[in-house]
């Protein structure tokens, strides 16, 4: 079967963190994208000790994740994405990856900016991702998804502005940096509402608003621009991949498990999506 035809399904390069326990990281974005119908490929940037109680142990990956990369090259043509999410490279490697990304300049781009997994150890701090949007955000067309802890850290505030802090003071450092549009997730946001918001330099978007879901998902963000990727890659706008994945995202809170009773729960696989909206 000729792998180029017409009806190939897109392909994703899920670039990020390795959760043995598959409720968050590459083996959740891969899950996710095979249920929307896209091939997904996947380097790991960090290797952890994790399962659905904490992470432990964050390190780099063993081998050098930017000839992994290269050496996918041949099958990163056409329309393609990449998702960029937890990442332990050091600063000269990851300078070293954006030269990659550069050179193949992938169609769509989004960065899932990751302090820290959601329980646990941390990673980076605000200056290490101001550093990483320096040598990533110019090359254009990033869409980046922080919630709303991600963004205050990147724009230098203090913790207790992660619920109060306008849209508008969360995302302007993201644009100045580079990026092409900030999907702000409303996940942390104080109230018994849920609003994310698309902020572009041309203004701001909130999205639709819905009640609060009770208890905690692991992975959600991993989830959220996961399912955006492989709705832009069938066609969907931006702004409506957004709206559509919170949707998705919803639909299927109450499926969510915790393997062998432990730990937080995370998210169901499910049948791979006959339609596309």
């Amino acid at each position: 079967m000729d792998a180029t035809r017409p009806s190939a399904p897109p392909l994703a390069l899920c670039l990020g963190g390795m959760d043995p326990s598959g409720g968050a990281g590459l083996l959740r974005d891969t899950v996710t994208l095979a249920e929307l119908g896209c091939q997904a490929m996947a380097v790991s940037l960090a290797e952890t000790l994790q399962n659905g109680l904490a992470c432990t142990r964050i390190d780099p990956p063993a081998m050098d994740p930017v000839l992994r990369v290269e050496a996918l090259a041949p099958h990163l043509v056409g329309r393609w994405g990449v998702k960029l999410s937890l990442c332990a490279l050091e600063a000269k490697d990851f300078r070293r990856l954006c030269a990659t990304l550069r050179h193949l300049a992938p169609p769509l781009r989004i960065w899932d900016p990751i302090l820290a997994p959601s329980a646990g150890v941390g990673l980076h701090d605000g200056a290490d991702l101001r550093r990483m949007a320096t040598d990533l955000l110019p090359m254009g067309g990033w869409v980046v998804s922080p919630n709303r802890g991600e963004a205050a850290a990147f724009a230098g505030l203090p913790p207790e502005a992660i619920r109060s802090a306008t849209a508008e003071a969360l995302t302007t450092p993201w644009l100045e940096a580079g990026a092409a549009a900030v999907w702000l997730k409303g996940g942390h946001a104080a109230g018994d509402q849920v609003q994310d918001i698309w902020v572009t330099r041309e203004g701001v978007h909130p999205l639709e608003a819905a009640p609060r879901l009770p208890g905690e998902r692991r992975g959600t963000g991993c989830l959220l621009s996961a399912t955006w990727l492989g709705l832009r890659l069938r066609g969907m706008e931006d702004r409506q991949a957004a709206l559509e994945s919170a949707h998705r995202l919803r639909n299927r809170w109450k499926l969510a498990f915790s393997p062998g009773g432990a730990g937080r729960a995370m998210f169901e696989p499910l049948p791979a999506l006959q339609e596309i909206p």
